[in-house]
């Protein structure tokens, strides 16, 4: 079956990382409690959560996008951009850790890191 879209090896993948098709995120988990509270399958809430928290730290999420999940998840918009920006910035501690590593500091987040894996 042929690939639609870009491929793995394409520029535009840059800075993808597999992991996060099934890493656990804030936002990710986020998104499953909000499906599953408003009476999706558990399955179908994560299948769902695998599109958009990788989207949503990968290429970000536009209006139309967080309009859907707020419609989706019976929440607000606002609540839909708490939870993305929170990602963001779990997100951003991660990068932060890495560019500066203090091994206090990257034993307690590896220990976090193991604990949502």
């Amino acid at each position: 079956m042929p690939i639609i879209g870009p491929g793995p090896d394409d520029p535009e993948n840059d800075n993808w990382d597999p992991a996060w098709a099934h890493q656990s995120t804030p936002f990710r988990r986020w998104l499953c409690e909000k499906l599953t509270a408003k009476g999706w399958e558990r399955e179908h809430a994560a299948e769902a959560a695998g599109i958009y928290a990788p989207a949503n730290r990968y290429n970000g999420l536009d209006d139309t996008q967080m309009d859907l999940i707020a419609t989706l998840t019976g929440t607000t918009f606002d609540a839909v951009r708490a939870a993305h920006k929170a990602d963001l910035d779990d997100s951003g501690r991660e990068q932060q850790l890495r560019n500066h590593p203090d091994l206090a500091v990257l034993d307690a987040d590896l220990d976090r890191v193991r604990r949502r894996s």
